[in-house]
């Protein structure tokens, strides 16, 4: 298809010049005297750009801007005039004009101009259409009473600008709610940066916030851009903010209040627009009750609260959640699609999900790996999910006739359970088992149990 031009212009002499000149370079080209005439075609056909004279009769090209960009937003205008001044083009632009050229028009500069605008409208569409994607790979995946209330809030929340607190467990998704708020809301253009608190040494959370100045420290050789600063105009989500000590709160506190800071070993002071969402698996008023989390801060923070349930008060979004994930390994592990028999679904929908669907989705993970069929029953299930008590799982064990057998079923089991705990993490796997990283690597490659994108 040839790009649609517009040209609207009270003087027949240059709507029949442009026009002809446009047709020869390829465009589809309409025309329109007046802007009353010109509002009528494009609410019936809009183009994907508009040659708009300023001075006109009637309507003229500033009301008629306003008006085309009111309704169409993404419809790129180039205005034209013969009286062309500063006041004007600041005004123009201002309003979503592209550009401003003067007449007489020289069709070099009007072609140059055209295509520069649309392949800005290209570009535009194409980050209207990642952002959407973004958005959608984002989503709140269920349809549960909870994550109805849950989706809600944040469409309230998102577009307000205000501070949000969310509340939650390890593993429901926390970091999913704050990116959604972010792709929702006016800053969605702007960066989204996230700060672990509960990763960061004490003696570093300052640095990684405020940044540093060079020679802050004998070994700080260049100044660094911290946190805040990064997030200028967009938003800074302070993730487990609940682990955050009383001194760092306190200096949080007053930039949250000012928005201006000093960074490390400096003196000049820095000025931010940041939007703050903050999270937390801890019952803040607990945290304050006993001295370790400012109530101040808490009160800052808290402007719109969200509260993110965990797994197993929305049991009823765990098969639309495991047909999520499915799909999404599948394809990231550029395998076939596989499937769960409904007698499997109903066992992990009966199953309590102590790490939330963080552990689900390690578990699909898992079982899209190493499942050696298309079909996955209960058989492929870890003992831990299939319902069983531990007096019943004993007895398995115990019925196996012969003592290697029966060790070896023991120490696969203890070992995907323990790798599940971890979220397949083979460093704190091994601390938290007694075992170095090589042992058991080691035991992993003898019993086949396989993580992560191995084959």
């Amino acid at each position: 298809m040839f790009p649609s031009v517009m040209i609207i212009d009270d003087e027949p002499s240059i709507r029949q010049s442009l026009s002809g000149l446009l047709s020869d370079e390829g465009f589809e080209v309409t025309t329109a005297s007046n802007g009353y005439e010109a509002l009528k075609a494009v609410e019936s056909d809009p183009p994907e750009l508009v040659l708009l004279d300023i001075w006109m009769p009637g309507i003229d090209g500033i009301e008629t801007l306003k008006e085309i960009k009111k309704n169409n937003p993404f419809i790129q205008v180039i205005i034209i005039t013969g009286h062309g001044t500063i006041e004007t083009a600041v005004k123009a632009t201002k309003l979503g004009a592209f550009d401003l050229i003067e007449k007489p028009l020289s069709i070099e500069k009007v072609i140059v101009a055209i295509n520069n605008a649309l392949n800005f409208r290209r570009l535009e569409e194409e980050n209207r259409y990642l952002r959407k994607k973004t958005i959608e790979k984002n989503a709140i995946t269920g349809n549960s009473p909870r994550i109805a209330v849950l989706k809600k809030q944040i469409a309230v929340a998102a577009p307000a600008d205000s501070w949000i607190l969310i509340l939650g467990e390890n593993g429901t998704g926390k970091e999913l709610v704050a990116r959604t708020v972010h792709q929702l809301s006016s800053r969605s253009e702007q960066p989204l940066i996230d700060v672990s608190c509960a990763a960061i040494p004490e003696e570093l959370i300052e640095v990684v916030l405020f940044g540093q100045e060079k020679g802050a420290f004998s070994e700080s050789t260049a100044r660094k851009r911290g946190k805040f600063e990064l997030a200028d105009r967009g938003t800074l989500f302070l993730d487990e903010i609940g682990d955050m000590s009383l001194k760092t709160q306190a200096k949080i506190l007053r930039v949250l209040q000012e928005q201006k800071f000093e960074r490390t070993g400096g003196g000049r002071t820095l000025t931010v627009n940041v939007r703050v969402i903050a999270a937390t698996n801890k019952d803040i008023k607990e945290e304050i009750a006993k001295g370790r989390f400012r109530e101040d801060l808490y009160y800052r923070l808290n402007v719109f609260p969200l509260e993110v349930p965990p797994l197993r008060e929305r049991s009823e979004d765990i098969p639309v959640l495991i047909e999520t994930f499915l799909a999404g390994y599948a394809e990231k592990h550029n395998t076939r699609r596989k499937r769960m028999t409904q007698k499997a679904v109903n066992l992990l929908c009966s199953y309590s999900w102590p790490g939330n669907v963080r552990e689900l989705k390690n578990l699909i993970e898992r079982l899209v790996v190493s499942a050696e069929t298309e079909v996955i029953d209960e058989n492929c299930l870890p003992m831990l999910y299939t319902g069983k008590d531990f007096r019943a799982a004993e007895e398995s064990l115990l019925s196996i006739a012969d003592f290697k057998t029966a060790r070896q079923v023991f120490e696969k089991e203890f070992i995907l359970r323990k790798l599940m705990q971890n979220h397949n993490d083979i460093c704190k796997t091994a601390a938290s088992s007694g075992m170095t990283e090589s042992f058991l690597l080691k035991k992993m490659e003898e019993l086949g149990i396989k993580v992560r994108g191995e084959r």
